[in-house]
Protein backbone atom coordinates (compact mmCIF):
# COMPACT_ATOMS: atom_id res chain seq x y z
CA UNK A 1 0.00 0.00 0.00
CA UNK A 2 1.19 3.76 -0.38
CA UNK A 3 0.11 6.54 1.72
CA UNK A 4 -0.34 9.93 -0.36
CA UNK A 5 0.91 11.78 2.84
CA UNK A 6 1.35 15.49 4.10
CA UNK A 7 3.38 15.62 7.58
CA UNK A 8 2.50 18.50 9.02
CA UNK A 9 -1.90 18.25 7.67
CA UNK A 10 -3.77 17.06 10.24
CA UNK A 11 -5.72 14.30 8.34
CA UNK A 12 -2.88 12.53 6.77
CA UNK A 13 -1.59 12.52 10.85
CA UNK A 14 -5.03 10.86 11.87
CA UNK A 15 -4.05 8.43 9.11
CA UNK A 16 -0.75 7.13 10.39
CA UNK A 17 -1.86 7.20 13.67
CA UNK A 18 -4.26 4.44 12.98
CA UNK A 19 -2.07 2.48 11.35
CA UNK A 20 0.63 3.02 14.15
CA UNK A 21 -2.18 1.60 16.51
CA UNK A 22 -2.99 -1.31 14.34
CA UNK A 23 0.68 -1.89 12.71
CA UNK A 24 -0.26 -1.56 9.33
CA UNK A 25 2.48 -0.59 7.09
CA UNK A 26 2.72 1.67 4.18
CA UNK A 27 5.11 3.35 1.54
CA UNK A 28 4.37 7.13 2.42
CA UNK A 29 4.50 9.35 -0.77
CA UNK A 30 5.14 13.09 0.94
CA UNK A 31 2.83 15.58 -0.99
CA UNK A 32 4.29 19.29 -1.69
CA UNK A 33 0.53 21.11 -1.31
CA UNK A 34 2.06 24.40 -1.60
CA UNK A 35 4.09 23.28 -4.85
CA UNK A 36 0.48 21.60 -6.35
CA UNK A 37 1.50 18.30 -5.87
CA UNK A 38 -1.94 17.01 -5.42
CA UNK A 39 -3.15 19.19 -8.56
CA UNK A 40 -1.69 17.22 -10.94
CA UNK A 41 -3.82 15.21 -13.86
CA UNK A 42 -2.42 12.02 -12.58
CA UNK A 43 -3.45 12.91 -8.53
CA UNK A 44 -6.61 13.92 -9.94
CA UNK A 45 -6.95 10.26 -10.98
CA UNK A 46 -6.54 8.94 -7.23
CA UNK A 47 -8.83 11.68 -5.74
CA UNK A 48 -10.63 13.85 -8.33
CA UNK A 49 -11.22 16.18 -5.51
CA UNK A 50 -7.11 16.90 -5.34
CA UNK A 51 -7.31 16.43 -1.22
CA UNK A 52 -4.58 14.28 1.11
CA UNK A 53 -4.65 11.42 1.98
CA UNK A 54 -5.46 8.86 -0.50
CA UNK A 55 -4.62 5.01 0.37
CA UNK A 56 -3.49 3.23 -2.98
CA UNK A 57 -4.02 -0.70 -2.41
CA UNK A 58 -1.58 -2.85 -4.13
CA UNK A 59 -4.33 -3.59 -6.95
CA UNK A 60 -4.42 0.65 -7.62
CA UNK A 61 -7.36 0.74 -5.80
CA UNK A 62 -7.37 4.28 -4.03
CA UNK A 63 -9.80 5.39 -1.05
CA UNK A 64 -9.43 8.85 -0.41
CA UNK A 65 -11.29 10.80 2.83
CA UNK A 66 -10.06 9.97 5.76
CA UNK A 67 -12.57 8.24 7.66
CA UNK A 68 -13.18 6.14 4.38
CA UNK A 69 -9.51 5.20 4.64
CA UNK A 70 -9.77 4.48 8.75
CA UNK A 71 -12.69 2.06 8.70
CA UNK A 72 -11.37 0.06 5.77
CA UNK A 73 -8.37 0.14 8.09
CA UNK A 74 -10.11 -1.08 10.93
CA UNK A 75 -11.82 -3.84 9.27
CA UNK A 76 -8.80 -4.97 7.62
CA UNK A 77 -6.87 -5.24 11.24
CA UNK A 78 -10.12 -5.02 13.87
CA UNK A 79 -7.60 -4.73 17.03
CA UNK A 80 -6.90 -2.53 19.00
CA UNK A 81 -10.24 -1.54 18.38
CA UNK A 82 -11.01 1.56 17.74
CA UNK A 83 -14.37 2.47 15.76
CA UNK A 84 -16.46 0.29 18.23
CA UNK A 85 -17.38 -2.59 19.42
CA UNK A 86 -21.02 -2.93 19.57
CA UNK A 87 -23.87 -1.06 17.48
CA UNK A 88 -24.15 1.15 20.13
CA UNK A 89 -20.77 2.39 20.71
CA UNK A 90 -19.95 2.26 16.75
CA UNK A 91 -22.87 5.15 16.88
CA UNK A 92 -21.26 6.89 19.61
CA UNK A 93 -18.11 7.41 18.74
CA UNK A 94 -19.49 8.08 14.89
CA UNK A 95 -21.61 10.75 16.42
CA UNK A 96 -18.62 12.18 18.17
CA UNK A 97 -16.06 11.57 15.53
CA UNK A 98 -18.92 13.33 13.02
CA UNK A 99 -19.49 16.84 15.81
CA UNK A 100 -15.16 16.79 15.92
CA UNK A 101 -14.75 16.86 12.22
CA UNK A 102 -17.84 19.16 11.60
CA UNK A 103 -17.86 21.45 14.75
CA UNK A 104 -14.15 21.73 14.99
CA UNK A 105 -12.04 20.21 12.55
CA UNK A 106 -13.87 21.97 9.97
CA UNK A 107 -13.86 25.90 11.57
CA UNK A 108 -9.91 24.70 12.19
CA UNK A 109 -9.27 24.48 8.46
CA UNK A 110 -11.50 27.59 7.49
CA UNK A 111 -9.44 29.59 10.00
CA UNK A 112 -6.42 28.58 8.93
CA UNK A 113 -7.43 28.76 4.76
CA UNK A 114 -9.07 32.25 5.26
CA UNK A 115 -6.57 33.47 7.95
CA UNK A 116 -2.81 32.55 6.83
CA UNK A 117 -2.98 33.09 3.34
CA UNK A 118 -1.29 29.54 2.62
CA UNK A 119 -4.11 29.49 -0.63
CA UNK A 120 -4.24 32.85 -1.43
CA UNK A 121 -2.45 32.07 -4.84
CA UNK A 122 -5.14 29.28 -5.63
CA UNK A 123 -8.60 30.64 -3.54
CA UNK A 124 -10.63 33.32 -2.81
CA UNK A 125 -9.56 33.98 1.25
CA UNK A 126 -12.43 36.15 3.29
CA UNK A 127 -10.33 37.22 6.58
CA UNK A 128 -13.62 38.10 7.94
CA UNK A 129 -14.67 34.63 7.83
CA UNK A 130 -11.62 33.25 9.18
CA UNK A 131 -12.31 35.22 12.12
CA UNK A 132 -15.66 33.99 12.39
CA UNK A 133 -13.85 30.51 12.81
CA UNK A 134 -11.42 30.99 15.01
CA UNK A 135 -13.92 31.99 17.35
CA UNK A 136 -16.13 28.80 16.17
CA UNK A 137 -12.61 26.63 17.40
CA UNK A 138 -12.81 28.28 20.49
CA UNK A 139 -15.96 27.21 21.23
CA UNK A 140 -15.60 23.78 20.27
CA UNK A 141 -12.83 23.66 22.71
CA UNK A 142 -14.82 25.51 25.45
CA UNK A 143 -17.13 22.52 25.06
CA UNK A 144 -14.53 20.30 25.34
CA UNK A 145 -13.04 21.80 28.38
CA UNK A 146 -16.49 20.92 29.97
CA UNK A 147 -16.85 17.43 28.79
CA UNK A 148 -13.31 15.99 30.05
CA UNK A 149 -14.21 17.51 33.72
CA UNK A 150 -15.75 14.45 34.11
CA UNK A 151 -14.39 12.12 31.18
CA UNK A 152 -10.89 9.86 31.03
CA UNK A 153 -11.39 10.02 27.11
CA UNK A 154 -14.18 11.97 24.78
CA UNK A 155 -16.15 8.97 24.36
CA UNK A 156 -16.38 5.35 25.05
CA UNK A 157 -14.95 5.74 27.92
CA UNK A 158 -11.80 4.27 26.29
CA UNK A 159 -9.11 5.13 23.22
CA UNK A 160 -10.65 6.08 20.33
CA UNK A 161 -10.72 7.56 17.10
CA UNK A 162 -12.32 10.62 18.45
CA UNK A 163 -8.94 10.91 20.93
CA UNK A 164 -6.91 10.79 17.43
CA UNK A 165 -8.62 12.97 15.24
CA UNK A 166 -9.28 15.76 18.59
CA UNK A 167 -5.60 15.57 19.49
CA UNK A 168 -4.20 16.14 15.91
CA UNK A 169 -6.44 18.98 15.37
CA UNK A 170 -5.78 20.57 18.70
CA UNK A 171 -1.64 19.98 17.38
CA UNK A 172 -2.68 21.84 13.95
CA UNK A 173 -4.39 24.72 15.70
CA UNK A 174 -0.77 25.97 16.70
CA UNK A 175 -0.82 27.31 13.50
CA UNK A 176 -4.20 29.66 13.92
CA UNK A 177 -2.08 30.70 16.80
CA UNK A 178 -4.46 28.72 19.53
CA UNK A 179 -2.83 26.95 21.70
CA UNK A 180 -3.67 24.79 25.16
CA UNK A 181 -3.58 27.21 28.23
CA UNK A 182 -4.79 27.23 32.08
CA UNK A 183 -7.82 28.11 30.31
CA UNK A 184 -8.48 24.30 29.54
CA UNK A 185 -6.80 21.87 32.26
CA UNK A 186 -8.91 19.04 31.74
CA UNK A 187 -7.71 18.98 28.51
CA UNK A 188 -4.64 19.17 28.98
CA UNK A 189 -4.56 16.70 31.41
CA UNK A 190 -6.06 14.34 28.75
CA UNK A 191 -3.93 15.83 26.08
CA UNK A 192 -0.67 14.44 28.36
CA UNK A 193 -2.13 11.45 28.72
CA UNK A 194 -3.26 10.58 25.37
CA UNK A 195 0.09 12.39 23.87
CA UNK A 196 1.73 9.69 25.64
CA UNK A 197 0.94 6.93 23.00
CA UNK A 198 4.05 5.57 20.34
CA UNK A 199 1.52 6.19 17.83
CA UNK A 200 1.24 9.98 18.23
CA UNK A 201 4.88 9.92 17.19
CA UNK A 202 3.84 8.54 13.53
Amino acid sequence: MKLYDVTVAPNPRRVRIVMAEKGIEAERIEMDLQAGDNLTDAYRLKHPFAKVPVLELDDGTCIGETTAICQYLEALEPEPNLLGHDPLEKARIEMWHRWVDDFFMRPTGMCFQHSSGYFSDRMQTVPEWGKVCRQLTLDFLDQLEERLCTRSHVVAGRFTIVDITTLCIIDFNKVNQIRLDDRYPSILTWYDRINQRPSFRA
